[in-house]
């Protein structure tokens, strides 16, 4: 058998270490050649590691969330053969002590040692305390007769300790001498008998892979960027409307109408208005970039965690095209087939939690972007309109802009701009040259 030593490759695009999100086999585990033997992400693309060989594992060489560098051994397997090893400048397997004893010379017999003593407490446990370890510890329905011994009996009552109150530790929850010691050293504060155990098991989760992506780029924007948020109230009633009517008359090969297609839109118009807003911070550089073209990314949940598909060239779509990419880009998100061009490259996102949003949020930019438009949930309220009141659908829009390129005034106007064209929808369809 020869050992076989795996490194991680170097999966392209000028990486240079990558963190282990996975394993999928463990120590001893029978491997194919080409069966996958882990996954590593690298940015925000998971790259899986199939092993070149037939093997077993032997050891593995690091831990899930450890970041290993390109080159560095991922795991060793036992293979037919001579293996690689000894290409690879391996050290040699340490030899077992009893392989390398004279055959002559017989074993000699340990010398017998005591056992340790050990010690012995003397603290009595709390009935309370084992009960929240599941040990014991049973009370009593109500009305039910406490169990007891007469020496206990008579022990409560000279020490003025209501048995109704004790749990009992006993076979059958007889309360014990033991239990009425617990009691008297820590009777239940509210002077009432617990209604269950309590659950004091903790489960500790590693913060790897797309999760602590995530945190750390949550964590750079909320440090680095000064946010400013507008919410605005905005009535949707004729645009829900107009999109009823339009998903009605679709063609089978349509995707339907969501709010997002006209939102886009009128995001569209809005940086036509004011372009600063459509534009990327280099920190490195100290330059802004303002685009003509329009990227809008769409933030979606995943069982990863949130992940932003870019639909590209807004500016250039018809309602029924962006719809059909918003679906497009968003499963490809959610089932991990989207490529790195899909998932980077927008210049302003939309991030909507659809009827389970609140009434306002703070959506967090996302970087190095100037600003995020963040949909709350719709909703029916009664709004006074020509000396009554009528029910209208509205929401509102939570939009936050990196203050230290977007002022105050521009961020309200292009808000403004968006409300209107919304609540007109006639006016998402009009060109520049109409306006």
């Amino acid at each position: 058998m020869g050992d076989y030593v795996i490194k991680l490759p170097d999966v392209g695009e000028g990486v240079a270490e990558a963190e282990l999100v996975e394993w999928l086999v463990a120590e001893g585990d029978v491997v194919a050649e080409d069966q996958p033997l882990g996954a590593v992400m690298t940015d925000k693309a998971n790259v899986e590691i199939p092993s070149p060989v037939n093997g077993t594992v032997k050891s593995l060489g690091a831990d899930i969330g450890d970041t290993v560098a390109v080159g560095a051994v991922l795991l060793r397997l036992d293979v037919d053969g001579e293996g690689n090893a000894d290409d690879l400048g391996s050290a040699p397997e340490p030899v077992d002590a009893p392989a390398i004893a004279k055959a002559d010379t017989p074993p000699s017999k340990p010398a017998p040692t005591k056992p340790e003593p050990q010690p012995v407490s003397t603290q009595k446990e709390s009935p309370l305390s084992l009960a929240a370890q599941g040990v014991f510890t049973q009370f009593r329905k109500d009305g039910e007769r406490p169990l007891a011994s007469p020496s206990v009996r008579r022990s409560a009552l000279e020490r003025g300790i209501d048995l109704r109150l004790v749990p009992g530790s006993g076979p059958i929850g007889q309360v014990t001498h033991a239990d009425l010691d617990a009691y008297s050293t820590s009777p239940p504060v509210t002077g009432r008998r617990p209604q269950g155990v309590p659950k004091l098991d903790v489960r500790e989760v590693k913060v790897v892979g797309m999760r602590r992506k995530i945190a750390e780029r949550m964590q750079q924007a909320m440090s680095e960027i000064p946010h400013i948020t507008i919410v605005e109230e905005i009535d949707v009633t004729q645009l829900e409307t107009l999109r009823s009517s339009l998903n009605a008359k679709k063609r089978d090969d349509q995707t339907k109408l969501t709010l997002l297609p006209f939102l886009m839109r009128a995001i569209v118009n809005g940086v036509r208005a004011y372009p600063e807003i459509n534009a990327l911070y280099d920190k490195s550089e100290n330059l802004l970039k303002q685009f003509e073209g329009v990227h809008i990314g769409i933030a979606t949940q995943t069982d990863r965690g949130l992940i932003v598909p870019v639909v590209r060239h807004c500016e250039a779509l018809s309602l029924w095209s962006s719809a059909a990419e918003v679906s497009r880009v968003s499963a490809a998100a959610r089932d991990g087939s989207a490529d790195r061009s899909e998932l980077s490259g927008s210049t302003i996102t939309i991030s909507s939690l659809g009827k389970f949003g609140g009434l306002a949020t703070t959506p967090i930019i996302n970087a190095p972007e100037m600003a995020i438009v963040g949909v709350n949930k719709m909703r029916t309220q009664p709004v006074w309109e020509n000396g009554m009141f009528v029910p209208r659908k509205v929401l509102n829009l939570s939009c936050s802009f990196d203050h230290r390129f977007i002022d105050g005034w521009e961020a309200a106007q292009f808000i403004q701009i968006m409300k209107s064209q919304i609540e007109n929808p006639a006016e998402l369809f009009l060109e520049p040259d109409d306006e």
